[in-house]
């Protein structure tokens, strides 16, 4: 069989030679050397756009070093015997010719057959002085019937960024901060004193959060040193340091000094932190689920439910209420910055006056804090109404209560008899909108953190909570009901738990029985309460 095929592939116009992309030793390499040529830190989008071109290069060298080693074959060409012959499409295998005869076929007319012998020893024949074959306009290398490699780092980025960010991470020579790259040994050193320096900058500015550009011009780096650079080094200085912490947003880095920070950012009150979390989700109809996802707490596994556009409402709980928090459950979490740094600190905006508070974002944990004073001066209920939206101008969130005119409302109001919690429905003044199923009013939230004392003491289990909590809302109810929301917020001033557990124990415990749309009566018999 005569052979004809003379292709010259390029293996980085394939789809599968991205999808399939190694970062090796030699990229790492060449990205060093980038990197100490250009005496900048890069993002990971210019290393990967220049690890694309980089392998585009290869690959082109590699094309014109193999061709040099003998003839490019194609089918219009002569060959002689002893001749070497480059195969582009047999991945540059090269072989010599060992014989030359006539071709024999009429579709061809008259052409020639070369038999060439590999270095394994295997002979093959390819066609030869085959003048007017379409096969020999195969081999053109217009560049417009190439992707460049801006073309290809147009549709394969992502796939390069995300092998080469893994590789990268896996590297101690290399080191990122605030989305930037660089060789850890080409660092700018910053001394001791450089960096007590900044401390003390930063303590004049109340703590923070000042940008690395704000301290590094009183560390009187040598001129000669690139500024880009320069912050780089100090931001890896600082973030070595324990007395720093960078509590920026994405794309922004901003230090603090950490023992001026706020105590409960740094050491979140336990109160925030659920007891009980594990639950049997078989147990739970459909419509105990859906008031889950309603709940919206932000210890629950749940889905969240749809995301509110631009606006977010949150019903307040008893444990942020008492934090001055506010729950950072999945919802939620898309309207405060994100980062990924530890902690994050941002500006509170009052919706209603304009007054502006610090705000924390403390991921891990879960919860965003700095709303205690502005809860107390408004004299905010648990179940209260709140409303959080991203401002215009970026590290912003606006939050507000929806303001009423002041009124006694009847609603539960919580006291502690001897460690236990006790309700009762009486006249109490408010200024804002709530959720009655929620709400919980007190003349000083302080003097039920007795009930968590105890309740920690005693290590009471859910079970217990609940008995002792469910009589004191039954009773004010004509009926003796207790809608499975009210019960989650009152136990959650004594035991921080997500609603799932709480709506399970009451499918297990044989003391409570349900009437339907989540509202539960006690047994009669049996109970001891």
């Amino acid at each position: 069989m005569v052979e004809t095929t003379v292709v010259i592939r390029r293996n980085t116009q394939d789809p599968v030679y991205w999808n399939e992309l190694r970062v090796v030793d030699e990229d790492l390499e060449y990205l060093g050397n980038l990197l100490v040529e250009r005496e900048i830190p890069l993002s990971l989008d210019e290393l990967a756009r220049a690890l694309v071109a980089f392998r585009c290069q290869q690959e082109e060298e590699r094309i014109a070093r193999e061709l040099a080693y003998g003839t490019l074959y194609l089918p219009k060409n002569t060959y002689q015997v002893g001749e070497t012959i480059v195969f582009p499409a047999l991945e540059y295998a090269k072989a010599q010719v060992v014989g030359v005869r006539e071709g024999h076929n009429p579709e061809y007319g008259t052409f020639q057959v070369i038999q060439v012998e590999f270095p394994n020893g295997r002979v093959r024949e390819f066609a030869s002085d085959l003048v007017d074959h379409p096969l020999n306009e195969m081999l053109r290398t217009d560049p417009a019937d190439l992707r460049s490699p801006e073309g290809l780092y147009a549709e394969y980025g992502p796939q390069v960024r995300a092998v080469l960010n893994a590789r990268l991470e896996a590297e101690p020579a290399f080191i990122r901060l605030a989305g930037q790259w660089f060789l850890k040994d080409l660092l700018v050193e910053i001394n001791a004193g450089q960096l007590n320096l900044a401390e003390a900058v930063l303590d004049m500015a109340g703590g923070g959060p000042l940008p690395t550009e704000a301290l590094i011009d009183d560390l009187d780096l040598p001129k000669e040193i690139d500024l880009q650079l320069g912050v780089f080094s100090l931001n890896y200085a600082l973030q070595e340091d324990g007395r720093f912490d960078e509590v920026g947003p994405a794309g922004e880095v901003l230090w603090y000094l950490r023992r001026l920070q706020p105590p409960e950012v740094l050491d979140p009150p336990a109160r925030l932190l659920p007891r009980v979390l594990e639950y049997d989700h078989r147990l739970l109809d459909e419509t105990m689920l859906n008031l889950e996802r309603w709940l919206d707490d932000e210890w629950s596994d749940l889905v969240a439910p749809p995301e509110v556009e631009g606006l977010a409402t949150v019903i307040l709980t008893y444990p942020h209420r008492r934090s001055g928090t506010l729950p950072l459950s999945p919802r939620l979490a898309k309207v405060f910055p994100t980062g990924r740094t530890h902690r994050i600190r941002f500006i509170f905006r009052d919706g209603v006056t304009g007054e502006e508070m610090a705000g924390w974002v403390v991921r891990e944990r879960r919860f965003v804090y700095g709303l205690l004073g502005w809860y107390e001066r408004y004299e905010v209920p648990v179940g209260a109404y709140l409303e959080v939206e991203r401002a215009e101008e970026p590290g912003v969130v606006i939050v507000r209560r929806r303001p009423t005119r002041p009124r006694r409302e009847w609603v539960r109001v919580a006291t502690v008899e001897e460690g236990r919690l006790t309700f009762e429905m009486t006249p109490f003044p408010l200024s804002c909108e709530y959720d009655e199923l929620m709400v919980v009013a007190a003349e000083d939230f302080s003097s039920l953190d007795e009930v968590e004392v105890r309740a920690s003491a005693k290590q009471l289990a859910l079970e217990d909570v609940i008995a002792e909590i469910f009589p004191e809302l039954a009773k004010l109810s004509p009926q003796g009901t207790v809608h499975a929301a009210t019960l989650y917020s009152a136990v959650n001033v004594a035991m921080r738990t997500p609603p799932g557990p709480v709506l399970a124990m009451l499918v297990l415990d044989d003391r409570y029985v349900s009437m339907g749309d989540n509202y539960w009566v006690a047994r009669s018999r049996g109970m001891g309460f």
